[in-house]
């Protein structure tokens, strides 16, 4: 007799997360960018706002078209189920909370008139934490080293060369805040 197959919900937060993500997507396409510009990105705006520190968080959940989400998901939905497997919802959170407070907030301290929105950071958070599966206390994997030199120097290389100085930075950010996690969340694991 064949066993049932069945659909879980095998990652909470990734999945809510992608949700969020497209409802935000849709209402973008539907108010031509309007609910982008009010929720979804971040930019420097007065500190009396309330919707300032909204978009702290929320700048992550806006893309600028259909393929900007489809990129930034596909790697969050094909990193993230194992990564909050490997470390559990609450850290994962933490990644993404930290890589979307502290990229925001860099943003608009030092590029005041550019505004900011998508998950790339996260992405490349989760790229870098991702290179720890293997870590072990003491050791620092070569694979988190390969992809630290590809990924982030990629990042670098841009910055400095191409117009678009300010995605790199949230990438290289966001590559940093989860090189840091994957240390600290693997130090004395065995």
């Amino acid at each position: 007799m064949m066993k049932k197959l069945r659909i879980t919900f095998n990652s909470p937060v990734v999945l809510i997360f992608a949700a969020i993500c497209l409802v935000a997507t849709i209402l973008g396409t539907v108010t031509r960018g309007g609910s982008n510009a009010l929720l979804f990105s971040t930019y420097r705006a007065s500190i009396a706002s309330p919707l300032t520190y909204l978009r702290l968080i929320g700048h992550v959940f806006g893309h600028s078209s259909w393929e900007h989400l489809i990129g930034n998901m596909s790697y969050i939905l094909l990193l993230g189920p194992m990564l909050e497997e490997k470390y559990g919802s609450k850290n994962l959170i933490g990644v993404m909370v930290t890589t979307a407070l502290v990229t925001a907030l860099i943003i608009d301290i030092f590029f005041p008139d550019i505004a900011l929105l998508g998950a790339s950071g996260i992405v490349f958070a989760f790229i870098l934490l991702a290179s720890f599966s293997g870590f072990k206390d003491g050791e620092i994997p070569l694979t988190f080293i390969l992809v630290a030199v590809i990924y982030i120097g990629q990042q670098v290389y841009e910055g400095v060369f191409l117009q678009d100085q300010v995605s790199q930075l949230a990438h290289i950010i966001g590559g940093g805040i989860g090189g840091v996690a994957g240390f600290v969340l693997n130090k004395g694991r065995d």
